[in-house]
């Protein structure tokens, strides 16, 4: 997620450290960070926040209170530091008829997919241009600017976490607002101009019954809000996690709302981002809120998680006291008790993630720093470790077959004609799972037999170990194809290891890529006196053939009389470009001089 600097700013009372002092702060305590961009004025750091923590942490606000904690600095302006007084209308009917209403607003939620749905009904909005402020920070973070009301859900987001979208009220033809799955054949025209066909396993917003939007993913271009708007409905609502996914999945259609539904998020922050919506309304589009209405059929209920302070030490194998965990917690914002080194805390309605003694440990673990627990040796094994006979027969068959001299590849598991078809495809040439091995293996054995030379190879004999689907399942299989281009396939029966047959690890030191570009072949033979050191001629050549020479071998030796024939093959080639001839006779007149000058006659 792209956070920026300046954005982060405004959650203290004083400018934070530089990016790169907050870049080490996240590293090393929290995410990672895949860079940081200067966007104009702004730092912007490119954070990749964890799986487990989408629940707070796609936000502004998440990673400000990730710093909070981490470098010990007070959350001056917290958008979730005062629960906003609620002066909706609430709804708390049974799902399936969760309804409520306020003046000409309604909403009424038919699924249990939808957990909380809140509306605001504001009339007289001045739609236009966004601040150059709110134009800049959403820029500042990839986001393009559409208008000043758009660009409020979209920064509202970024900051809360919380998705929101906004309907034109006068377009809606309704004012009442429904959540349901949607029926077999209803399509919707969306904001990006594409017409998508709906199916039951989708959520959908309605208008009286109309489909006007996919629930937690899109809006539908017929109550777009643009300069013609004057009236708006604002949503702030929360959808099943896993049913956004999938409905995301099935359209091919991931927007900023799906990616962090599909984290679930708390219904608690439906509140603070219609908060957040209302009021940079108030200040930057005008308008008078006629309605609100928030249907929450079953609250999120309140949870504890204990955990005591010697599982703290014995997990961590550290000594920390209860002062320092009752610090940690106290910085997280957790609410806790403790009594003789238990500690029962409740934690915050956004961290979804801690559910167990071993989630509060980790808290503890990585605000501490990991660098402050000490390292502890492993202790041994009471017994030698099982091997899965699958495992093993691999191993074992993969180190018999480079002992013979084969090489090992890895080719695609698709297929232009299978048994299975992969639903979601990755192109429409090979949209099947592979039947067999020997395709994909016959394929890169004349791939790679031009470059037989380069790869320094007498013989080119490769094998794969891999999956096919075939005769209704799934098998392990081994192929092999030898210099001749004869190929064998087998299927690969499992073999139970023998406890202290120990299969030995790999030996290679380090792997290098290839250069895409062809190469070129030099050979160069020439006579050489008795008590010649062949080591340092091969030396002699490689130095003076330049560092285009990748590869230097000798492929000929023969003894005649008092004179020895050496025979060397060069090939050359680069990471860059395309060599040309000219560059490759350059480097071997130097060779040959070379050799010319040690008294040595070319041959």
């Amino acid at each position: 997620m792209k956070i920026s600097k300046p954005w982060l700013d405004k959650f203290f009372d004083a400018p934070l450290p530089d990016a790169d002092a907050l870049s080490d702060a996240l590293t090393f305590h929290a995410f990672e960070i895949d860079g940081v961009d200067r966007v104009g004025d702004d730092d912007v750091l490119d954070v990749k926040v964890t799986p487990n923590r989408g629940h707070d942490c796609l936000s502004h606000r998440g990673i400000a209170k990730e710093l909070s904690t981490i470098l010990k600095l007070p959350l001056a302006h917290d958008p979730f530091g005062t629960k906003p007084a609620q002066n909706f209308s609430i709804g708390s009917a049974e799902p399936g008829q969760s309804s409520a209403s306020a003046s000409a607003l309604s909403v009424g939620i038919q699924t249990p997919l939808c957990k909380r749905y809140m509306a605001a009904y504001i009339k007289g909005v001045k739609v236009g241009p966004s601040p150059k402020w709110l134009q800049e920070r959403l820029e500042a973070i990839g986001q393009r600017s559409i208008n000043n009301v758009v660009d409020a859900t979209n920064f509202v987001m970024f900051n809360t976490g919380q998705p929101l979208h906004a309907f034109d009220a006068n377009r809606l033809g309704s004012l009442n607002i429904g959540v349901r799955m949607a029926q077999e054949g209803e399509k919707l025209e969306a904001l990006d101009k594409k017409v998508y066909d709906l199916t039951p396993a989708m959520l959908v917003i309605t208008a009286n019954d109309r489909p006007v939007g996919i629930a937690g993913i899109k809006g539908g271009e017929a109550d777009r809000i643009d300069e013609t708007t004057v009236d708006v409905v604002i949503e702030s609502a929360n959808f099943d996690g896993v049913t956004i996914r999938k409905g995301s999945q099935a359209l091919k259609l991931r927007t900023d709302a799906s990616s962090r539904f599909e984290q679930v998020l708390s219904p608690e922050l439906c509140v603070y981002g219609m908060n957040g919506m209302l009021e940079f309304i108030a200040h930057v589009c005008g308008g008078d809120v006629v309605s609100l209405v928030d249907v929450y059929p079953e609250p999120q209920k309140q949870t504890y998680v204990s955990v005591t302070l010697e599982h703290i030490n014995k997990l961590l194998g550290t000594k920390i006291t209860a002062a320092d965990v009752a610090d940690v917690f106290t910085r997280l914002g957790f609410a806790y008790k403790e009594e003789q080194g238990v500690f029962e805390v409740q934690p915050p309605a956004e961290r979804l993630d801690l559910v167990i003694a071993e989630d509060l440990i980790e808290e503890v673990g990585r605000i501490i720093g990991y660098d402050n627990v000490p390292a502890v040796e492993m202790p041994a094994l009471s017994k030698a470790p099982d091997v899965n006979a699958g495992f093993y027969a691999a191993e074992k068959t993969r180190e018999e077959l480079i002992a013979q001299g084969y090489s090992e590849v890895f080719t695609s598991v698709f297929a232009e004609k299978g048994e299975r078809t992969v639903l979601n495809k990755v192109d429409g040439v090979k949209p099947n799972l592979r039947t067999n091995l020997k395709d994909g293996l016959l394929d890169a054995w004349n791939k790679n037999t031009p470059n037989r030379e380069l790869l320094g190879l007498k013989e080119l004999k490769l094998f794969e170990i891999g999956t096919v689907w075939a005769n209704g399942g799934e098998e392990m299989h081994i192929a092999t194809v030898n210099a001749k281009g004869a190929v064998e396939e087998k299927k690969l029966e499992p073999i139970a290891a023998d406890a202290y047959d120990v299969l030995p690890l790999s030996d290679a030191e380090r792997y290098e890529t290839f250069s895409r570009y062809p190469y070129i072949v030099r050979d160069v033979a020439f006579w050489t006196p008795a008590g010649t050191d062949e080591a340092e001629v091969e030396k002699l050549i490689t130095e003076k053939a330049g560092e285009l020479c990748v590869r230097i071998s000798q492929f000929d030796r023969f003894q005649k009389g008092d004179k020895t024939s050496l025979a060397y093959r060069l090939i050359f080639q680069s990471f860059e470009r395309t060599l040309e001839d000219a560059e490759a006779n350059t480097a071997m007149e130097q060779v040959y001089a070379s050799l010319k000058e040690k008294g040595f006659e070319i041959r």
